[in-house]
């Protein structure tokens, strides 16, 4: 068995990824790379290698997948495209210079089924990764990719709901958005649910790299059950003691900005993208983010968890 090498490996996905694969693969085969390799530490004493490297600074990719057989290449955390693409063709490269033969890419559950088109900025560097991947591959028989397009994580709601934070003290009783939250609506999952999928892909492969049967293959890992964007705020309103939420339409500007935690998280390397990011809400409407596969549920080998339950499990251990 070769060594699989996570990177990033300490975010929200990665840690669900490596939390359901050491059960399956020994800590020994494992490396993982993260911008704070300290948070790896349990994993570190379990017998994992553990390196460091940040997307950012591109010395510290020259050599850290070196002895990787297959790479699980999370995205960069923002919602932007050009600096996403460059610094994941910058790991990519990185790995195959290091002899990585296969690389998983985690996409997002945006441009329909399996489609190359898309009216969301974020969806656009995952585009443009997977056509790098695609590209590579068809040139080199000796390295193989499988893109793993997550769905829209239920944990992800604030971002779809101007960032609404059910904790929060403030009481209001409308969502102000760019769209009215009516259907077609979104496939939620469960993060974790995403990265149990993930890692038995990864397991899989790990176990046997020449029968695998998802090389050069894109997949789409969805949840159970399609909730409109006014479904997935009535659910919040129940569970969190906000009966009679709801969502108002506004314009794009006034979405941008009605308060400042909409610039603040919607600001990367100093440019505030939140009216780009309302292409997001176009998007649903297209129904981009409305279809349903049954592959998650396959890779599980059970039904996935639907929006409502994870919300109010949830709102039940707060």
């Amino acid at each position: 068995m070769s060594k699989v090498g996570i990177f990033p490996a300490s975010g929200g996905l990665g840690s669900s990824v490596i939390r359901h694969l050491t059960p399956q693969i020994p800590a020994a085969n494992l490396v993982l790379i993260a911008r704070y390799p300290d948070k790896l530490a349990e994993q570190s004493r379990l017998g994992a290698t553990v390196r460091r490297a940040d997307y950012d600074d591109p010395e510290t990719l020259v050599q850290v997948f070196e002895g990787i057989g297959a790479l699980f290449l999370i995205s960069y955390a923002s919602c932007e495209d050009e600096h996403r693409v460059t610094v994941h063709k910058r790991a990519i490269d990185a790995a195959l210079r290091n002899g990585v033969k296969h690389i998983f890419y985690s996409s997002l559950a945006f441009a329909g089924n399996l489609t190359k088109k898309t009216s969301a900025l974020v969806m656009r560097a995952h585009l443009a990764t997977e056509a790098y991947l695609e590209e590579i591959a068809s040139s080199r028989r000796d390295f193989t990719y499988t893109i793993i397009r997550e769905g829209l994580y239920s944990e992800s709601y604030p971002i779809y709901t101007a960032f609404f934070d059910p904790r929060s003290s403030d009481s209001i009783d409308e969502i102000l958005i760019p769209h009215d939250g009516s259907a077609p609506g979104i496939a939620w999952a469960k993060r974790d649910e995403l990265g149990e999928a993930t890692a038995n892909l990864i397991a899989q492969y790990a176990r046997n790299p020449l029968g695998f049967p998802y090389q050069n293959r894109t997949l789409l890992l969805t949840g159970p059950k399609i909730y409109t964007l006014q479904e997935t705020v009535q659910i919040l309103g129940w569970y969190y003691g906000r009966e009679g939420l709801r969502i108002r339409r506004v314009s794009v500007e006034e979405y941008a900005t009605q308060h400042s935690r909409i610039r603040e998280r919607l600001t990367y390397h100093g440019k505030d993208i939140s009216r780009d990011w309302a292409t997001a809400w176009k998007a649903i409407e297209e129904g981009e983010t409305a279809v349903l596969t049954p592959t998650l549920g396959e890779l599980l080998g059970r039904q996935p968890e639907d929006f409502e339950t994870t919300i109010r499990k949830a709102a039940a251990n707060q």
